[in-house]
C-alpha cells in the first residue's frame, strides 16, 4: 500500500487545506502526520516541543511518517521539517510527492503572525524565510512536482495535482 499523493511544503504552503481537498475530490482518505504524531503522544506538536524538544518530535515525526507510508493509500501531508531526516527522504523516493511551495508573503499570511507553530516563534517572517531557504533543496529532492501555491485557488491546486497524476 502507498498514498496517492504525498504533499511536503513549508508552514503556510497550503498542505492540510489542499490535502483535504484533493483526497476528498480523489474519493479517498486524507491523513496528516502531525494529527498522528499529536494523537499518539496525547499532547499537542507544540507541546511535544515544550516538554520534550525538537530531537524527540523529530523521532516521532520519522517514525509517524514511515507508519502512514505503509498504511495509508489516499492523500498523505507531512509536517513541514518531515524533509529534514535522510530516512524519511529515502521513503520519500519511491512516492509521488508534491511540494507545495509558498512565497514568504503569502506564507506569514497564512501562519500568522501569533502562531502555534513552535519553530515560528519570534520573527515569524524571518524564520520563515530561513526555514524556506534551508529546506527548499531537501523538498526538491523528495519532490515529482512543485506547485507555487501563493495566489492560486485551492481547486486549481488540486486540478494541476490531479492532472499530473494522470499522467
Amino acid at each position: 500500500m502507498s498514498p496517492i499523493a504525498v504533499l511536503v511544503g513549508p508552514p503556510g504552503a497550503g498542505k492540510t487545506t489542499i490535502g483535504r481537498l484533493l483526497a476528498r475530490s480523489l474519493d479517498v482518505g486524507f491523513r496528516d502526520t502531525d494529527l498522528d504524531i499529536e494523537s499518539n503522544a496525547g499532547m499537542s506538536v507544540t507541546d511535544i516541543f515544550v516538554s520534550l524538544g525538537e530531537p524527540a518530535f523529530r523521532h516521532q515525526e520519522q517514525e509517524a511518517v514511515a507508519t502512514a507510508l505503509k498504511e495509508h493509500s489516499g492523500v498523505l501531508a507531512l509536517g513541514g521539517g518531515a524533509v529534514l531526516n535522510a530516512e524519511t527522504r529515502s521513503l520519500l523516493k519511491n512516492e509521488f510527492v508534491v511540494w507545495l511551495d509558498v512565497d514568504i508573503a503569502h506564507a506569514a499570511q497564512r501562519v500568522g503572525m501569533n502562531t502555534a507553530r513552535p519553530l515560528l516563534l519570534g520573527n515569524v517572517r524571518s524564520t520563515l524565510m530561513k526555514l524556506m531557504d534551508d529546506r527548499a533543496p531537501l523538498y526538491q529532492s523528495v519532490a515529482k512536482l512543485k506547485i507555487s501555491t501563493g495566489d492560486k485557488l485551492p481547486r486549481i491546486i488540486v486540478d494541476e495535482i490531479k492532472a499530473a497524476l494522470a499522467r
